[in-house]
């Protein structure tokens, strides 16, 4: 019987040692799936591009994109994502910051919603483009105009699902709030907002992929600086290695900072009880 015992208790430990490698190997297999299209892709190009079924001077190969971003490396190109990166940031959080409070303040307050929502609806459907003319006028070529542009482009993504978050709490919750006499700002504090914090997160990580392109809008018109201009400028010296380069510098840069709100977004909605993928 000891001896029964003995092999049970030395086999439980055993079993556990041997799952953990594999859950480790199943994360990274997981992770690794996301790679297996781009690889494919530029392998597939380098194909065709060598065998002269693409020709070089419209899609350059793999390998010799590597070395245009080599060459590109020791020159001024930290210089041009800082520089993108930065407008981004800075016009996100302005943008995103004033949909915030315009939304809290509609979302709670009929009137104000009967006096504003019908103009930030017509604003809203204003093309990009359109700003640039008159953003020009008014401020100018510095940075002022190309901040306020990405400003408004991160400013309707946040405010719409904002306002539709905070439209979409459970009545069943303000009456609880009620049953404890909780005063207005408290209601807001610890109702309101921590149960439209999904949308509010899901506004917010819109609005930073659409500053991005934002971004790219402000900077193909007047730049001297910025991924934008690497594009303008790979476009009038005839380089569609620098187009593709700063094409894929958007999209890893686009991704990274997804990822990054993405992990925000998990780590403040910890409390969530959501369905697990298997």
């Amino acid at each position: 019987m000891r001896s029964h015992l003995t092999s049970n208790q030395t086999s439980v430990p055993n079993t556990e040692v041997k799952q953990l490698p594999s859950s480790r190997g199943v994360k990274l297999i997981s992770k690794l799936k996301g790679l297996v299209i781009p690889v494919l892709l530029l392998v597939l190009c380098e194909l065709l591009v060598n065998n002269e079924f693409i020709e070089a001077y419209l899609l350059p190969a793999p390998s010799s994109l590597w070395q245009s971003l080599l060459e590109l490396s020791t020159g001024d190109l930290w210089l041009h994502i800082w520089t993108s990166t930065w407008r981004v940031f800075s016009g996100f959080f302005i943008g995103s910051g004033l949909a915030l409070v315009f939304a809290i303040f509609v979302g709670l307050n009929k009137q104000a919603e009967e006096f504003l929502e019908p103009s930030f609806s017509a604003i809203k459907s204003i093309p990009s483009l359109a700003w640039i003319p008159l953003l020009l006028l008014w401020l100018g070529i510095d940075e002022a105009s190309k901040i306020t542009l990405i400003a408004i482009g991160a400013f309707f993504p946040t405010y719409t699902n904002t306002v539709a978050a905070i439209h979409g709490v459970d009545r069943k919750l303000i009456e609880v709030a009620q049953v404890y006499r909780l005063k207005y700002f408290q209601q807001i504090k610890e109702i309101i907002l921590p149960a439209a914090s999904p949308g509010i997160l899901t506004g917010l990580r819109n609005s930073l992929s659409l500053s991005w392109m934002f971004m790219i809008a402000a900077e193909l018109i007047a730049a001297t600086q910025g991924i934008g201009y690497l594009l303008s400028d790979g476009r009038e010296t005839s380089r569609p290695d620098i187009v593709i380069i700063a094409i894929i510098l958007l999209a890893v840069l686009g991704k990274i900072t997804d990822s990054i709100m993405k992990l925000l977004e998990h780590y403040l909605l910890r409390w969530r009880d959501v369905i697990k993928k298997s």
